[in-house]
């Protein structure tokens, strides 16, 4: 019985979210499945994606074969590094604390890269907002900056 490691479709017309899961390959798309290991949902800006690493690696280690979409996913998230390193250690090129080390600052600079991207569609967001209603909405987190941003707009316009 082949496995495969696939996306299995969610959600309504045009707004598309995706399951990421374990199943027979002759199971249909969005039939039954083995085992749920995360989500994947394009239409937020990065994609968001939840997946368990660990059971991915657990399913790959015992034979499961990713699509070409899932296989990018799981790159993405640092599963197939794991298990190039998991590779290293079977083989003696070094200990596991060594690949244990590599493999958190692989994924520390992964969620630093999309942290700034987010930061970075943030600010697009707001610039936006800006360019079309005149003044930014103040968003919930930042409420006391652009509080003083906003006294310091006003106190700029009394003056003129």
């Amino acid at each position: 019985m082949p496995v495969k490691i696939r996306l299995a479709r969610r959600g309504r017309r045009k707004a598309p979210f995706y399951h990421i899961v374990v199943a027979d390959a002759r199971a249909p798309r969005d039939g039954k499945f083995i085992e749920k290991i995360g989500s994947y949902n394009p239409m937020t800006v990065p994609a968001t994606i939840q997946l368990d690493n660990d059971k991915a690696v657990d399913w790959i280690q015992k034979g499961a074969q990713p699509t070409d979409t899932a296989r990018a996913i799981l790159r993405f998230k640092g599963v197939l590094y794991r298990m190039h390193l998991l590779r290293g250690v079977k083989k003696g090129a070094l200990t596991q604390e060594q690949a244990d080390k590599m493999y958190q600052e692989k994924l520390d600079a992964k969620q630093a890269k999309v942290e700034s991207r987010i930061a970075e569609t943030l600010a697009k967001k707001a610039e936006y907002r800006k360019m079309i209603s005149g003044s930014a909405k103040a968003a919930p987190v930042a409420e006391a900056a652009d509080q003083e941003a906003q006294d310091a707009f006003k106190a700029g316009s009394e003056e003129e």
